[in-house]
């Protein structure tokens, strides 16, 4: 499950999940509903992304910056994301198809953001947290 809410003129994205790697990969899915309706989105090509850090909260910038990355130079839009964290070590599967303006209507141009507010942990009902406020 994934979630926007706002925090001052930026947009906080929430991703939830069972596990850390549901959560990383909901908040990526916040992260293309920023851009585009996620109904709009067909997962038809696969994208690999691999990424480190040192700590949690570092790892999910590198990832989202990771998936910005992709929209950007691919100018792709994912739907859909398999994620798996080890450590401070992420392989992910990415699913998308390149930018169709005539469907997708991109709200924000995908270039790079400035991610703060930054929160990974196991919530007390023992759901897992990814969340960040961006600025694109």
């Amino acid at each position: 499950m994934w979630e926007h809410f706002v925090h001052g003129a930026d947009i906080g994205i929430r991703g939830r999940g069972a596990t850390r790697d549901d959560a990383f990969a909901e908040a990526a899915r916040a992260l293309t509903a920023v851009v585009t309706e996620l109904d709009s989105v067909a997962p038809r090509l696969e994208v690999p992304i691999r990424c480190d850090a040192p700590d949690d909260e570092l790892l999910l910038v590198a990832w989202l910056n990771a998936v910005i990355y992709e929209m950007a130079t691919r100018r792709m839009l994912f739907g859909r994301y398999e994620v798996c964290t080890h450590d401070h070590r992420l392989v992910a599967t990415a699913w998308g198809e390149p930018v169709d303006i005539s469907r997708h209507h991109p709200a924000v141009e995908p270039k790079g953001a400035t991610m703060t507010a930054l929160r990974v942990a196991c919530e007390p009902d023992a759901t897992w947290l990814a969340q960040t406020v961006i600025d694109v």
